[in-house]
Parts: structure tokens; sequence; C-alpha cells
């Protein structure tokens, strides 16, 4: 139950003002033992706390959700969810398999004005974006998918140009030398978030040459979240894409 909800129940009557204050003693977090799930992240930041399924069992995970869902969060969000934990949770979940993710509770309508773009240069940077694209769309944002649209083609970035350039916010996953996102950078006014991703050959040492690439774009609007982090680039986008919203 959210802080406001609670103090309206008070002013209609509908709940004391001693089982208000327990309601607002529990509020904070919740000691699991294991975890101390944060309750007030929705209203310090604007968002509820994110689950993160690796390295966590089945049933941390069903505590966990059970203990976020039980403290007022709407949507619970789960990433790095593999399949096979997905269908070992007792919590009742939607589960996004190329994204990895996981959500419960209540899958939101878009209340964001613009529009996310997500570009990928090359089919295997899918599982990345879906991250970033399936992220922005459980935090209220309308996206669009641009996939397989890299620099060895550049036509077939181009034939979206149009897309590109009314979007809110771009987010390019691209792998190799990360080129994507200084192309896209230098044809759109509206923010670039850059993700590199592990996919190359030997020398892309695993996504850090695409990294240094998009850290030294010389396109202007472009900023840069971690290797493979398509959470990283879809929280972000979604907190610029609600600015003014």
């Amino acid at each position: 139950m959210e802080t406001r909800e609670i103090l309206d129940k008070v002013a209609n009557g509908e709940m004391t003002p001693e089982e208000a204050e327990l309601q607002l003693k529990m509020k904070p977090f919740v000691d699991l033992g294991f975890a101390k799930p944060d309750l007030h992240r929705g209203i310090r930041q604007g968002v509820p706390e994110v689950i993160f399924g690796e390295g966590k069992t089945p049933e941390q995970i069903d505590m966990i959700t059970k203990s976020l869902l039980d403290g007022g969060v709407k949507t619970v969000i789960i990433t790095r969810l593999s399949e096979e934990k997905a269908a070992a949770l007792t919590a009742e979940i939607k589960y996004y398999k190329e994204a990895r993710i996981g959500a419960a509770g209540i899958i939101p309508a878009p209340d964001a004005k613009g529009t996310i773009v997500v570009a990928t240069g090359g089919t295997s940077d899918l599982p990345v974006a879906e991250e970033a694209a399936v992220t922005a769309e459980l935090l209220g944002n309308k996206v669009s998918r641009v996939y397989d649209v890299g620099v060895s083609g550049l036509h077939r970035l181009l034939a979206h140009k149009e897309e590109l350039m009314s979007a809110g916010v771009i987010i390019a996953v691209a792998g190799m030398e990360g080129a994507l996102a200084s192309v896209i950078g230098g044809l759109v006014d509206c923010p670039v978030i850059a993700v590199p991703t592990s996919v190359g050959y030997g020398a892309s040492f695993e996504g850090l040459t695409a990294l240094l690439s998009m850290l030294n774009s010389c396109a202007s609007g472009v900023t840069v979240v971690n290797i493979d982090n398509g959470f990283g680039a879809g929280y972000s986008a979604s907190m610029i894409n609600h600015i003014g919203g």
C-alpha cells in the first residue's frame, strides 16, 4: 500500500491512526534474513526495486517477489531470469524468454508521451536489446524495435530515418566495433543511450572494444552503459522519456 493511500484511508476513516502507524513502520524495507527488499524505492526514485535473478534461487525470488507485492508494489520486474528458474517459481509471472525477464503483478500501459526506439547492429544483439525493450515497456513506455540495422549495411538503418528522428530516446545496441551508436547519434536530436554487447570475434575482448568505441563517440548526444547492460539502458531511457510527462 502506498503512503498516500494509507493517508487517504486515515482521512476517510477506513483506517485508524494506529493501523496507519504500523503500516508506515513496515514500509521502509522487509527483513527476510537473506535479503531486505526496499519498499520505499518507488517513493524515492519513482521506480520500485527490481530483482536481479542471477545468483538467486527460485525460493528466494519467490519470497522477495511476494514481499514487494505485499508491500504495495504494482509491478515486480525480475531480470536475468533463466527459463528453468522461471518455470520453478510459484509466483505467477509473465516470462519474456528472449529478454530473460519475468514480471509479476500488473503489466502497465504506456504512460509516457514519447517513444523509445531500440536499435541493434545485428541479430546476435537481440537478447540485450530485448532486455532493454522489455524493461522500458514494463516501466510504462511505448517501444519501437529496429533490429539488424548495423553499419555494414547502412541503407537498412536509413530506411528507418523517420522512425529514428521522431523518437524521444534511442537505445543503440551493438557489438563488434560498436559504430552504430555514433551513426545514430549523428542523425537525431534526441538522447542516444549506447549499449556495447559482448558479441564479436577474439579482439572484441568480450565487448570491451565496442565499449571503448562508444565512449569515444564523436556524436555529442551519446551516453554509454556497461557491456550487455540492457536493463540499465531501458531504465535510463524510461527516466528520460517520462520527463515532463
